[in-house]
């Protein structure tokens, strides 16, 4: 078969990748599985003495029955020197990270794009619940029609040189769909699999995660102080990395009344709390956006953006500030909890435009007042 029907599949042996194996087999692919060994968890081994963990005999498994070529990649200290090292940094810093927005475009689907290479195939393909479409020259992504498992917002780092060889077989369909499908096609008891963890390498508390592959972390930081908005001290925290923007649970002190944490400040190990109506806000400071014409951003009469995982898209508008790049958002509605380190996802209806990592938000009411008349210009 020729190389532009060999397509690379990354395996996880779940339902999803399963069902995209079997999918593409159906399409005329010839298809080639790789599993990436990034993180082993206790939980990921079932039995006693067990070499390999469960989704890579899965996987195994898998394509063993559909008869196709199947390889491993151990990639463990890599993941740990890119990935969970970000991870922790992030939080260091006094940000809430989202590893898979940074994993996809540097890690998994570069080294799937290199194990194409390797094996000859022309494509590569996941189990993303999203879609590619082709615009003017540039790749996009779109949401998937799961609303409920769309997985756009995790993939908006993804280069062109990617896009362009990326295939998803399970965008136009359900997950429930997508369990009967591999169902019918004699895979029962897999249709019947769990989810994945939304992060692959943690199946704790992040804080505890922290301590262990951070042991010099309470010495590095320490206990520092709960402030109000007007720095008044209410009480000792553990260390800023403890939390984040918009914890309400677990912060350890009573106050009488619901309490939310508003900022974070790593340089003076300070953790302001207030209430809800105090993270709201009308403004949002985002980095230097990735997009594959930011000009169509910047443009777009009808923009919305997503602030996090699974919250619904807010109409905003944006203008990019000459003196650094980066996006002042301004939202149609107001918004809340605005968290650095979290990914900014811009679209046009279904289709990603780009996206951006949430910047700090010190200043950005004056930042805001000084900028205000760039949107008026817009009109």
């Amino acid at each position: 078969m020729t190389k532009d029907k060999r397509v690379l599949v990354g395996m996880s042996g779940g339902i999803d990748s399963s069902a995209t194996c079997i999918m593409l087999q159906e399409q005329g692919y010839e298809v080639v599985g790789v599993t990436m060994r990034t993180w082993d968890i206790p939980s990921h081994f079932s039995t006693p003495g067990q070499e390999q963990p469960d989704e890579i005999l899965e996987a195994q498994a898998v394509a063993a029955r559909l008869g196709i070529e199947h390889h491993v990649a151990d990639v463990r200290e890599e993941f740990r020197k890119v990935i969970v090292q970000y991870f922790i940094d992030e939080y260091m810093r006094g940000r809430t990270p989202n590893p898979c927005v940074l994993c996809n475009p540097l890690f998994k689907e570069r080294i799937l794009c290199e194990w194409a290479d390797r094996t000859g195939c022309q494509w590569i393909a996941t189990g993303h619940y999203c879609q590619i479409e082709k615009r003017n020259g540039w790749f996009y992504i779109v949401t998937g029609d799961d609303a409920t498992k769309d997985q756009s917002y995790f993939l908006w780092k993804l280069p062109q040189e990617i896009l362009s060889r990326m295939l998803f077989p399970l965008g136009g369909m359900t997950k429930d769909k997508v369990r009967e499908y591999l169902a019918h096609k004699g895979f029962e008891a897999k249709a019947k699999g769990g989810e994945s963890m939304e992060i692959c390498f943690i199946d704790k508390d992040y804080r505890e995660f922290l301590r262990e592959h951070c042991p010099d972390i309470d010495e590095r930081i320490g206990p520092g102080w709960f402030v109000d908005s007007k720095g008044v001290k209410l009480g000792q925290h553990k260390g800023f990395a403890y939390y984040t923007i918009g914890q309400r649970k677990g912060l350890g002190i009573a106050l009488g009344e619901p309490a939310y944490v508003l900022k974070i400040n790593p340089e003076k190990n300070t953790v302001m709390l207030g209430d809800a109506d105090q993270l709201r806000t009308e403004y949002m400071l985002a980095e230097p956006p990735v997009a594959p014409d930011i000009e169509e951003l910047l443009a777009c009469p009808n923009l919305s953006v997503r602030i996090r995982y699974r919250s619904r898209p807010i109409p905003c508008q944006v203008v990019r500030l000459p003196e650094n790049g980066y996006l002042l958002v301004r939202f149609a509605v107001e918004a809340s909890a605005i968290t650095p380190g979290q990914s900014a996802v811009f679209y046009d209806g279904n289709r990603v435009l780009g996206g951006s990592f949430i910047a700090s938000q010190q200043g950005i009411r004056k930042i805001s007042a000084e900028h205000a008349p760039l949107f008026d210009k817009k009109r």
